[in-house]
């Protein structure tokens, strides 16, 4: 990971969009790393009926960083890296709501300090939010990630939360830390501001998640249920940390479908065997789709542009439910049959 320091922002590149840098506040706030938590019933039922018991949200994910395939795992909901979560409650108000401020401050690039254990000092970086569960998730290079314990408190330096583009009022920003917004490649064109991004695909595939009052907590998941659909769009090949595009979002004060808006997000999470769900996004930014342009450009993942990684190209993958539902094993065992 490139040095960096909490509460300070890249230089500004020419034709980058100008924030309210001097603006912003610099809060901290602080999570344990999670536990899975599982329920009694430990099976899932799959969108294509067949129940299934995978591995799901909490922990500390070994092998999967941000940056590798978020489908087709042999799980479910997957949270790449480290899951954090504040489970202290306040004496007076909402007794979740140390978890909330957790989620809320913490911003898409921002820098997690962890405070204690065999890797108090390292560092890493906050890649993503996850709703339901409502976990913060940070990626941290491998060997850090084998020593870290359950339990071991980190601290996030939240910094990005009241972010405004001033050359773009019409484009609301959330869940960007300066960091990210100074390493897109985001430029400004007249009025209109180019966004580079991996995919770009209608907000009609948008499921679980719909219908919040608003984006800065919690993510929404993209539905890949139909394989047309997924090829068109190329979502058989989407990663952990792909900026995305979707035409038809409307995220500026939650998440609905308006077909004069676009919004761009990051994925965070991975995809899912269940009805309505699939693999989690995380809005960035929205607005009428006049002012957004959305550029393809296959780098447009965030272990590439904050440099934490070398990461593979994208390819397709099949899904967990194509290699395991109903219609595999019925074909299967026709073949055998025969």
């Amino acid at each position: 990971m490139s040095p960096y320091t909490p509460v300070s922002s890249p230089r500004r590149r020419a034709g980058t969009p100008r924030i309210n840098a001097r603006e912003l506040v610099v809060l901290t706030v602080a999570g344990e790393v999670a536990h899975p938590v599982l329920s009694k019933c430990v099976y899932r039922i799959g969108q294509d009926g067949v129940p299934r018991i995978l591995p799901g949200t909490g922990g500390i994910t070994l092998n999967r960083r941000v940056g590798d395939p978020c489908v087709g795992l042999a799980g479910d909901h997957v949270e790449p890296g480290v899951s954090l979560r504040n489970d202290q409650a306040t004496a007076s108000g909402d007794k979740k709501g140390q978890n909330l401020a957790l989620n809320a401050y913490s911003c898409i690039g921002n820098t997690a300090l962890v405070l204690d254990g065999p890797c108090a000092g390292k560092r890493g970086v906050v890649t993503g939010k996850h709703g339901g569960a409502n976990h913060v998730l940070v990626d941290f290079p491998h060997q850090v990630l084998m020593r870290l314990r359950i339990g071991d408190r980190i601290q996030v330096y939240g910094h990005g939360l009241g972010m405004r583009l001033l050359d773009h009022p019409g484009i609301q920003v959330h869940n960007c830390s300066p960091r990210l917004i100074g390493t897109w490649d985001l430029r400004t064109s007249g009025q209109r501001l180019r966004v580079p991004v991996t995919h770009l695909f209608p907000a009609a595939l948008m499921g679980s998640g719909l219908g919040r009052s608003n984006t800065t907590l919690g993510d929404y998941d993209v539905q890949l249920f139909d394989p047309a659909l997924r090829r068109r769009y190329g979502l058989d090949s989407l990663r952990f940390g792909d900026m995305i595009a979707m035409p038809h979002a409307d995220n500026r004060f939650g998440r609905s479908y308006h077909s004069a808006y676009l919004s761009v997000g990051i994925v965070v999470h991975g995809d899912s065997t269940v009805a309505g769900h699939g693999p989690g996004v995380v809005t960035l930014l929205s607005g009428e789709a006049r002012w957004l342009e959305p550029l393809r450009d296959r780098r447009a993942n965030l272990a590439l542009i904050l440099r934490l990684r070398r990461i593979a190209q994208p390819r397709p993958r099949a899904t967990l439910n194509d290699k395991t539902g109903r219609s595999h094993t019925q074909s299967s065992t026709a073949r055998a049959s025969a």
